[in-house]
């Protein structure tokens, strides 16, 4: 890995073709029993498949939606519709009960960040949402501006669980979820103005196209959003990674299917080679920190996480991080 780590096309190592997730870090999130057979039967399948140079990205992307197919269940229970860390404030003691308002406390902060209108003529009317889950900010989204929501996820359980929960909640014809992939979004070009990606961002195998893509359904004047794990900012000095912090996050990479990682400094340079503007970024690692201790005392099994994710954030070489930027008009 270099100091982009850019994956922009699949290789045939294990680290680079094992079943990068679409969406959240939740496979981390073991619970006792099935779940941890579940997560071994799905890694042996693709490190048969990683055996293979030919393997396509088709046959990933079935396996990712075999994997949420089968596990969705689960991390629902675990993290709730929204299923994406909460915002905090740094070195708080927390409970597991305090995560609800705490992911929607996640969103607010981030529209705060963007500089999202809540004004009735300036706020969005049409979103999407990008590695949408069971749509949980979907439908917040939609009801908090009254907008239309679209929402894309590779798996189809969790598109039925996220129409089902839509329709529960009165947003059957507001709300629409269906299968679809991030780098090759169903789109017409600059349909919606307002692109969100929460916690989806470090699953995808190819950033550039990642970032074009949601560059690409923005309309003119739109904000896009990007909630995201990264690696730390290389200094100026640097022209990659230390050794042991590659080995580290091949670590990662290798036990939780993740492609290569990229920093937000390359983030924002993705942003502006597509000459997109008001572009900024900030670290919120402090702020998603207080969850961990709280669901390390709870009954669920975070030992992987606190093994390797933990420690990278520990060492400082992984961050939590929101990149916005608008669409020129």
């Amino acid at each position: 890995m270099n100091g982009a780590l850019f994956c922009n096309t699949w290789r045939p190592p294990i680290l680079q073709i094992k079943c990068p997730s679409h969406r959240r870090g939740r496979r981390l999130f073991f619970t006792p029993g099935s779940t941890v057979a579940l997560g071994r039967r799905m890694r042996d399948q693709h490190v048969v498949a990683a055996a293979s140079v030919e393997t396509s990205a088709v046959e990933l992307k079935k396996g990712i939606a075999e994997f949420y197919d089968e596990s969705s269940g689960v991390w629902e229970d675990i993290w709730g519709e929204h299923m994406h860390h909460g915002f905090y404030d740094p070195n708080a003691s927390v409970d597991v009960s305090d995560h609800l308002p705490a992911q929607i406390r996640m969103i607010e902060e981030a529209f705060r960040f963007a500089d999202v209108s809540e004004d009735s003529t300036r706020r969005p009317k049409s979103i999407v949402d990008v590695g949408c889950g069971i749509g949980g900010s979907s439908r917040y989204l939609a009801k908090k501006f009254g907008a239309e929501c679209h929402g894309i996820t590779l798996s189809p359980v969790q598109a039925q669980r996220a129409q089902a929960l839509a329709a529960a909640q009165g947003l059957a014809d507001q709300v629409f979820f269906q299968v679809a992939d991030a780098l090759d979004q169903p789109f017409p070009d600059g349909k919606f103005d307002l692109v969100w990606s929460m916690e989806s961002g470090e699953h995808m195998p190819d950033k550039q196209k990642f970032v074009s893509e949601l560059a690409r359904v923005a309309a003119p004047g739109a904000t896009i959003i990007i909630v995201t794990w990264c690696h730390r900012d290389l200094s100026p000095s640097e022209v990659s990674l230390k050794p042991e912090e590659e080995k580290l996050l091949n670590k990662i990479c290798d036990a939780y299917y993740l492609p290569a990682w990229c920093s937000t400094a390359d983030y924002v340079k993705l942003f502006e080679s597509l000459s997109l503007q008001d572009i900024k970024s900030a670290d919120w690692s402090a702020n998603v920190a207080p969850f961990w201790p709280a669901v390390i005392r709870s009954a669920f099994t975070w030992r992987g996480f606190t093994s390797l994710l933990r420690s990278g954030y520990q060492k400082d070489l992984i961050r939590f991080a929101i990149i916005t930027c608008r669409k020129p008009r």
